[in-house]
């Protein structure tokens, strides 16, 4: 289904992005689900899929992670089922992340999709990232708090809360309202009837995911080898001084790693392209060859993008799920990045370029776009 958000994206970022929650009445028009509670349990069944159970009673609160066997035992209130990046694995839903592509790809991280009976939720709790939260089949109370230090406590050993906060936001959603909550602001909903709710992450690394990675870049590259030198190395009134000019020498060998342009944007492109989440590779068998996809293409079948594959851009260059890819075709690779669905349209008279086709064969045989049905 092609989704239609009806949103000023311009007038949204000026106010709202990552400065204040509010709710979208009616975001989506019409609004149809694009997944069942069954097909969401079905999900939540397989190993692959990251999926919890969320609970409580009478102030008790217990949490169980997939993969579920069966659903049988849950009583009709105070439940939720949470499955992570659906987008991955049920094409049908991945198409509502797309409406939210203003804002720019490698900040999304993934479509997590809960269904919850009566009384069902998580808690008081706060993100520590933007998220849209869609409204589906059903109604579900949200209320919002003010951006203010609170106390955190873990009432099970999988589930972080808050204490209690003031509402600015307290509404009752119905299908197609859209709750944007940034960074930070306490928030809790809980269903008034058997509901769906379709959650639009966004990715914010930290520093300590930063510097890991790019540490891990460093050593797999053998970057950094340049030592710490002091030719006029200062006197001190004490041997055991370590003085600020030598602290500062320490730092500028550190930064000047990070300050390698072509080094950072190649460690950058590979470790944001990654994928936090599984993604349902299926490699074609048998492969195809390249000729094979030039007569496909050729009789009109397109290639589409498998669900949650990170594509993205840095100044000529495409990386895909942590590889970066070049080509002499650079409107191939703006399609590549840019489109979910490829056709003969897309590549022109690049399709008699054999290394284009064999780059091609080998992103299809990775089972990273395939041929539809």
């Amino acid at each position: 289904m092609d989704y239609q958000l009806d949103i000023n994206w311009p007038d949204f970022i000026q106010r709202y992005w990552q400065k204040r929650p509010v709710v979208l009445k009616r975001g989506f028009k019409n609004f149809v689900d694009p997944i069942s509670p069954d097909e969401l349990a079905g999900l939540a069944m397989e190993n692959e899929v990251d999926s919890r159970l969320v609970s409580h009673n009478e102030g008790k609160w217990q949490v169980s992670h997939g993969p579920f066997e069966s659903f049988d035992h849950l009583g009709e209130s105070n439940w939720s089922l949470l499955v992570q990046a659906v987008n991955h694995w049920h094409e049908p839903s991945a198409a509502l992340m797309r409406p939210f592509r203003f804002l720019p790809d490698w900040r999304v991280d993934d479509l997590m999709i809960s269904f919850a009976v009566p009384g069902g939720g998580v808690g008081p709790h706060f993100d520590q990232y933007d998220v849209f939260i869609i409204q589906g089949t059903g109604r579900r109370r949200w209320r919002v708090g003010e951006k203010v230090p609170l106390k955190q406590h873990c009432p099970h050993p999988d589930l972080l809360q808050v204490e209690p906060f003031d509402a600015i936001i307290d509404e009752e959603m119905e299908p197609g309202d859209i709750l944007y909550i940034p960074p930070g602001f306490p928030h809790e909903g809980y269903s008034l009837e058997n509901a769906i709710n379709y959650s639009v992450g966004f990715r914010a690394p930290n520093g300590r995911e930063l510097i890991s990675g790019f540490a891990d870049h460093m050593l797999a590259n053998e970057l950094g080898s340049y030592r710490y030198s002091d030719p006029d190395v200062p006197s001190r009134e004490c041997p055991s001084q370590i003085l600020p000019s030598e602290l500062e020498g320490i730092r500028k060998v550190m930064m000047d790693v990070i300050y390698q342009p072509e080094q950072f944007n190649q460690w950058f492109g590979e470790f944001i392209s990654q994928s936090r989440h599984e993604l349902d590779v299926a490699p074609p068998e048998p492969p195809y060859q390249p000729d094979e996809i030039y007569d496909a293409l050729q009789q009109g079948d397109a290639l589409t993008r498998l669900g949650g594959l990170r594509v993205l851009t840095i100044g000529d260059v495409v990386f895909v799920n942590g590889e970066s890819i070049t080509s002499s075709h650079p409107h191939v690779l703006a399609a590549l990045a840019h489109n979910h669905v490829l056709t003969l349209e897309d590549f022109g008279d690049a399709l008699d370029d054999p290394s284009l086709l064999a780059q091609l064969a080998a992103l299809v045989n990775s089972g990273y776009w395939f041929f539809g049905e």
